[in-house]
């Protein structure tokens, strides 16, 4: 379970750059686990507690070697609606639940899945995601009082415009200088931890210049506690548990989601190769563990897990590391944390937030004007202004949809005709017209993928030629047919029993093994017969021509085939050795 592997080779050298890794990690961890506590609807110590034991157990039982847990901006608006919403104790359960629900995934192997949620949902929603946490920051970086917090962004919108003129000036300055540092440090101090930067040059200007002046992390929240909380157990009944399923299973997808893209960033930046199901397990194993000291839930950190990398980390060991460097911190400095003001931890999560928003790509998605920009900005706008629940769901419901539009537009079924001037005499789409088409032998070519999605292009396509009535052999041509579902399969069925009901014949060439497999699942290969099915054209061609009712060929002008200008005397033909070459 641990991966043992992930420790191949490891030696002293490694050790030591593990734990240089690990410190500048934690370090960086420490103001963010507050500030992502605040910002979920709880206190700051909850987050610290989450960042020590979920960051620990998954670089314990993860299946990353770099991976660093804790905390995420992507839970913000999730949390804080559920603690509004059910409260702080009902948030535990459904972090818990959430944590068995990564590990069946895990265990399910589903980790694969994750990986297939499109890119524009993914986009859309953490774009969403970084425009809500932002615009939570605007109250604290200017101090306003009198605020409610509410679910919906409009609502919280219009309590910052009720409370305008309360606006804090002792507040915008502390939140300026925190900005101020944090911008400065990114540029000429990247790996310095610009967020504890930040915090303390702030803590300190506000200390000395403005106390009691600008709320803080004490005047709002009390005194936070050194050392971790004893062991508790969250009351769990049957009500609460069904209340907090739903919830516990956004937490569930949106923790693996934030984690395997965590995950392969990592790769990316390393080389090296994660293990999507081990990593759920150890996510999920975080999650039940976290609730137990009071953590929120928690998920793979993209910055801190490219930080980690960057700082020289070799193993999981790096990742441990930093838990227990949060975990003493804690346990020495907890008393100066509560003179923290929130004015200088909202530029924090404001710059998170903007670093989190994909802007770039979110542009380029823009840009390209198809169906995966309106997926891009539907999930977007239904993440700001409605919740992460409706803006996923619909999401993907216009994903599968508009996916099975441009697949069924792929399919194209046309009707052929050998060509006389072509080598071997290979069929052609142009060669049939008004008055060169065969009234007894219809040839279609099928291309693309017949499923669900695209029947009605094919039973469209195929029963209602306007050329001509409908000949009594139809050939199908299935050669570049490389998926049929059951659908397909149906339709199939009730083509071959339509024309069987009136006397015709249904030919099939080249099919390819997945269509001839569903068939013969479906038990249609042998309503129709295996000597219905041809692997050349050509070889389909000649039984047609042999089939033939030559009353009809006689006096016909059409010539489509080289036999039928003796079809048409009545003097018969030879098919098989005139159209052999037809593929």
């Amino acid at each position: 379970m641990i991966g043992k592997e992930r420790f191949e080779g490891y030696s002293l050298a490694g050790f030591r750059k593990d734990l240089v890794s690990g410190l500048v990690v934690g370090i960086i961890a420490i103001p963010l686990g507050m500030a992502f506590a605040i910002a979920s609807g709880v206190k700051p110590e909850y987050g610290i507690y989450t960042t020590v034991v979920a960051g620990i157990l998954i670089s314990l039982f993860g299946g990353s070697k770099f991976q660093i847990g804790g905390p995420t901006g992507a839970f913000i608006p999730v949390l804080l609606a559920i603690v509004m919403q059910y409260g702080y104790e009902d948030l535990l359960i459904a972090g818990f639940l959430a944590g068995i629900l990564l590990v069946l995934m895990g265990v399910l192997r589903l980790g694969v899945l994750i990986r297939y949620i499109p890119r524009p949902v993914t986009v859309g929603f953490t774009a969403g995601i970084a425009v809500i946490i932002f615009s939570g920051q605007i109250a604290g970086f200017l101090g306003l009082s009198g605020i409610r917090k509410h679910e919906e962004f409009v609502l919280n919108m219009r309590e910052i415009v009720l409370h305008i003129g309360s606006i804090n000036v002792y507040s915008v300055i502390t939140a300026g200088i925190s900005l101020a540092v944090l911008l400065l440090a990114s540029r000429f101090l990247p790996k310095a931890p610009g967020a504890l930067l930040g915090l303390v040059i702030s803590s300190a200007v506000a200390a000395l210049f403005f106390k009691g002046q600008v709320a803080t992390i004490g005047s709002s929240f009390g005194a936070i506690p050194s050392g971790l909380p004893p062991l508790h157990i969250p009351e769990l009944t049957w009500e609460r548990v069904a209340a907090m399923l739903q919830p516990a299973f956004i937490i569930a997808v949106l923790g693996g989601i934030e984690s395997l893209l965590s995950a392969v960033v990592a790769d990316n930046m390393s080389g090296s190769r994660h293990n999507s199901n081990r990593e759920l397990i150890g996510q999920g194993i975080a999650n039940m563990a976290a609730p137990l000291f009071g953590g929120i839930p928690a998920t793979g950190a993209i910055a801190r897990t490219a930080a980690n990398i960057k700082n020289g980390a070799v193993s999981p060991l790096s990742g441990i590391i930093h838990g227990f460097v949060v975990l003493l911190v804690l346990l020495l400095f907890a008393p100066y944390a509560s003179h923290i003001p929130l004015a200088g931890m909202a530029p924090v999560l404001m710059l998170v937030a903007w670093n989190m928003s994909e802007r770039k790509e979110f542009m380029h998605i823009l840009k390209t004007k198809t169906s995966d920009s309106l997926v891009l900005v539907v999930t977007f706008l239904l993440t700001v202004f409605t919740n992460l629940t409706i803006a996923v769901e619909a999401g993907l419901m216009m994903a599968v949809l508009l996916f099975v539009k441009r697949m069924s537009d792929l399919l194209n079924i046309a009707k052929v005709l050998p060509d006389p001037n072509s080598k071997h005499a290979k069929v052609r789409a142009h060669m049939v017209f008004e008055g060169h088409d065969c009234p007894q032998i219809g040839i279609y070519t099928i291309e693309g993928p017949l499923f669900f999605g695209a029947v009605g292009r094919f039973e469209k396509s195929l029963l209602a030629d306007p050329l001509r009535p409908k000949p009594n052999i139809l050939l199908l041509r299935m050669s570049r047919v490389p998926f049929m579902d059951t659908t397909g399969a149906y339709q199939l069925s009730g083509l071959v029993k339509r024309y069987r009901k009136q006397g015709g014949l249904v030919l099939f060439a080249g099919i390819q093994p997945q269509p001839l497999d569903m068939l013969r699942k479906t038990g249609l290969f042998e309503q129709i017969g295996a000597d219905r099915f041809f692997e050349h054209t050509g070889e389909a061609i000649n039984y047609a021509l042999e089939r033939l009712n030559p009353a009809k060929c006689r006096g016909c002008k059409h010539f489509v085939f080289r036999e039928c200008a003796a079809l048409s005397e009545g003097k018969g033909a030879q098919p098989a050795a005139v159209v052999a070459g037809n593929s």
